[in-house]
């Protein structure tokens, strides 16, 4: 018998059963393994890629405030200081310092001062001349180790040179613009007898101030000296016009809430000083943050870190405060 037919048949039946595995989950197929292998034939163990990520660099050190602002939001006075906060302590002030630099289109001496961990003050030996530009450019990615960090820049617009003497004896302010004297405007300053912590506390103090912001109308309470029962004799809340902050401790020139007869002959306040309507709105709309304002005649002193009274200090007291031996001056190119 011819085997021939019986094989074929065996073949198709064969190949029917494996077509049935198709239906429903194929069934896997092994496969052999695939080597990469070099040109020259030899096989390489295949290992398993492992990619690093790889964090960007964080600045250690940032600028979080610049004072006072820049030339197109304002024109600063002749005493003014730069003041820069940084957003954390300083651990190497010599190097932040130096990356602070300052130049200006007619140069005076100066220097920075460390007034706290993370606030540094720059202060010029005399006042700044008027009419002019100031820049500080802060390099901060020239510190060591603070490469990451972005150079910051601010320019500063001089306006006038507003300098006023105020006669806390002869009860009168007098302003001079860029030398010349303009104005004198009867006050009335601090009448004293008011004592806490060995401090007369209603004597306004003297020195030389800088006005550090301006209000049209201010609300001034007796809350600075702890008396904030309105049934205290010694009570007050009143808004007052034209008020132009010279401290921290809350001294202003502003215009007197009446006691009209006062002005120009006897000291009545609480320490402000009080000037006439027409004469306190005058000074309000010429004052720009950093002028000057000297007053003289009173025993009490004011604190060279009240507000802005960086000019109290003498110059070899003020570059003590440095982290460097120079200036930080650089003459415009």
């Amino acid at each position: 018998m011819n085997p021939l037919p019986r094989m074929l048949a065996l073949a198709a039946l064969i190949t029917t059963v494996a077509a049935c595995t198709t239906e429903g989950t194929p069934a896997p197929v092994a496969q052999a393994a695939v080597t990469p292998v070099h040109a020259a034939g030899a096989a390489v163990p295949k290992k398993p890629v492992t990619v690093k990520k790889v964090a960007a660099k964080k600045a250690k050190l940032e600028i979080a405030d610049i004072t006072p602002e820049g030339e197109a939001k304002e024109k600063v006075g002749v005493g003014f200081p730069i003041i820069v906060t940084f957003d954390r302590k300083v651990a190497d002030r010599a190097a932040a310092e130096a990356a602070l630099q300052v130049q200006a289109d007619r140069p005076v001496d100066g220097a920075w001062r460390w007034v706290t961990d993370r606030k540094v003050v720059y202060r010029t030996k005399t006042y700044w001349r008027p009419h002019q530009k100031v820049q500080l450019n802060a390099r901060l990615s020239q510190i060591p180790g603070n490469e990451a960090a972005k150079d910051v820049s601010r320019r500063f617009a001089v306006g006038y040179s507003n300098i006023s003497v105020v006669n806390t004896r002869s009860h009168v302010m007098k302003v001079r613009r860029d030398g010349k004297l303009v104005k004198s405007i009867p006050i009335s300053a601090g009448r004293g007898g008011m004592v806490k912590n060995g401090v007369d506390v209603y004597l306004t103090t003297s020195g030389t101030h800088l006005t550090m912001n301006k209000k049209p109308l201010e609300t001034m309470t007796s809350a600075w000296m702890g008396v904030t029962d309105p049934k205290d004799p010694q009570y007050y809340k009143e808004e007052i016009p034209w008020a132009v902050r010279i401290s921290d401790s809350g001294e202003y020139v502003h215009q007197s809430a009446g006691y009209y007869q006062y002005l120009g002959r006897s000291n009545q306040s609480h320490g402000c000083v009080r000037a006439t309507p027409a004469g306190a709105k005058w000074f309000y709309g010429i004052a720009q943050r950093g002028d000057v304002v000297k007053i003289t005649g009173t025993k009490r002193e004011l604190d060279w870190r009240n507000g802005w009274g960086y000019w109290q200090l003498n110059w070899t007291e003020w570059k003590k405060g440095s982290a460097l031996t120079k200036s930080a001056v650089a003459k415009k190119s």
